[in-house]
């Protein structure tokens, strides 16, 4: 039986700010060396170059890309697949292990986010500043306050989008296009899109991009199990919680070793209560340790009253890092970087393609010959240019006729007429061929093609 809606209920649940309080600490200085390594290489990866190229650039319009000195083609595309398998395996590998780290040290929503509070702090203060800032009236400290960490935010999210386009699109000439108001519609709207992404996600939405926007808090428990390192509170050391003075010993007061102080909550980015157990909004960016070890430090207590454990080892159990899932990730994950290593290592840097002309089967020469022609593709996928031989495999009768001579210069490809010809008595009907594509500075760059000579039936 359908239901209808209340007239003062809404479908948009609206939350209070979460105003994460900064904290300095073992796991504190982790993130920020994540941010600071994984934002240095974001923006300076597509400045430098690499063997003549940019050191990572995708040119969809050349059907190239470049990755650290290898040059990659669309017939490569097998490579981007086994790349990102190895992606997901990993993600697998390392959620099974240590739960949700990623989330809390490399996702680029943890990370941008990061860096737009960091900003915000820098520009408005502490979370108590930042609070009382909120709450005044508008006056002309808020308003330059306000428009500066706006106009601070917005020139990060262009200078994002821009390096985010940088990596489609060489990113000098981007930027000379830029300055000369001549890029085109593509390049402006990616980069107008993903600076818009950045300032959303990072600036405006933040924790609610991980609480309900992101698919992997979801199916994570999928990857969990009783031995995976989660973030967890010791209820059984830490309750009943209450304050109290540092000279009251706690277990005369009927008191655990939690004082009831907060702060896990005021520092955590996603605004829960770790004390409350494991939640899917928990990103494990251990910042409520942090200042937890620091509360117990201050009163003499012992560390770890929150702390990255395991379901067994708070149950009393034995964890058992080694598991079975494990060995199955790692013996997945080896096997494919190991394939694709020596797939990458051992491919051959050309590609042939030898088709047949459809205009005419076969031609019949004055000198009792047959020809027959194609057109021949050769992509010369080396940083060097190269000049190539082409003969018939195990076939003396044919003899081939190609114009114009076949070389390349780096990266080039080469579209040329290839005339087969051989005695009309040869063979009958269609004779397969096996043509040899080799240079001739580096014969071990070699290829052969099959494909069919055709002759009279009679």
């Amino acid at each position: 039986m359908s239901q209808t809606r209340g007239a003062g209920e809404s479908l948009y649940r609206k939350e209070a700010k979460v105003y994460p309080r900064d904290v300095k600490g073992t796991f504190a200085s982790l993130r920020k060396l994540a941010m600071v390594v994984l934002l240095g290489l974001y923006y300076i990866v597509p400045w430098i170059n690499w063997a003549g190229h940019q050191s990572v650039l995708f040119d969809l319009p050349a059907r190239k890309f470049y990755i650290l000195g290898l040059t990659f083609w669309p017939q490569d595309f097998i490579f981007l697949t086994l790349m990102l398998i190895i992606a997901g395996l990993s993600l697998f590998f390392v959620t099974a292990v240590w739960g949700r780290l990623w989330c809390g040290y490399a996702c680029p929503q943890t990370v941008w986010t990061e860096a737009f509070m960091w900003l915000e702090r820098l520009i408005e203060g502490d979370r108590n500043k930042r609070m009382k800032l909120d709450a005044s009236p508008w006056n002309r400290n808020k308003i330059l306050r306000k428009s500066a960490k706006q106009f601070v935010w917005i020139g990060f999210a262009l200078w994002t989008g821009f390096t985010f386009v940088g990596f489609f699109t060489p990113i000098r000439e981007l930027g000379h296009s830029i300055i000369s108001f001549q890029t085109g519609p593509w390049e402006t709207f990616w980069l107008l899109f993903y600076s818009f992404a950045t300032y959303g996600n990072a600036g405006i939405l933040r924790e609610q991009v991980c609480k309900y926007m992101c698919p992997y808090a979801r199916f994570q428990s999928a990857m969990f199990d009783r031995d995976t390192l989660v973030i967890a509170y010791d209820e059984a050391r830490g309750e009943p919680r209450g304050g109290r003075r540092k000279s009251v010993v706690p277990s005369e007061q009927g008191l655990g070793d939690c004082i009831s102080c907060t702060l896990c909550v005021q520092v955590c980015p996603t605004g829960i209560d770790i004390r409350e157990g494991l939640q899917i909004e928990c990103i494990a960016c251990a910042a409520c340790i942090d200042v937890c070890d620091q509360v117990m430090d201050k009163m003499g207590y012992e560390n770890g009253l929150i702390s990255y454990t395991t379901e067994h080892r708070i149950s009393g159990q034995e964890t058992h890092v080694l598991r079975p899932r494990i060995f199955v990730y790692s013996f997945l994950l080896l096997a494919l970087v190991a394939g694709v290593i020596w797939s990458v290592n051992d491919r051959i840097l050309l590609r042939a393609d030898l088709l047949r002309d459809r205009n005419a089967l076969y031609r019949e020469l004055p000198d009792n010959r047959i020809e027959n022609v194609y057109t021949l593709k050769l992509i010369n996928m080396d940083f060097k240019p190269h000049q190539y031989r082409i003969e018939v495999v195990d076939n003396d009768d044919m003899v081939l006729f190609i114009s114009p001579e076949p070389t390349l210069k780096p990266e080039e490809v080469g579209n040329f007429i290839l005339r087969m010809q051989a005695p009309a008595s040869a063979g009958r009907g269609s004779v397969k061929v096996d043509v040899k594509f080799s240079t001739i500075e580096e014969p071990v760059i070699e290829r052969t093609v099959s494909t069919r000579f055709l002759m009279p039936y009679e």
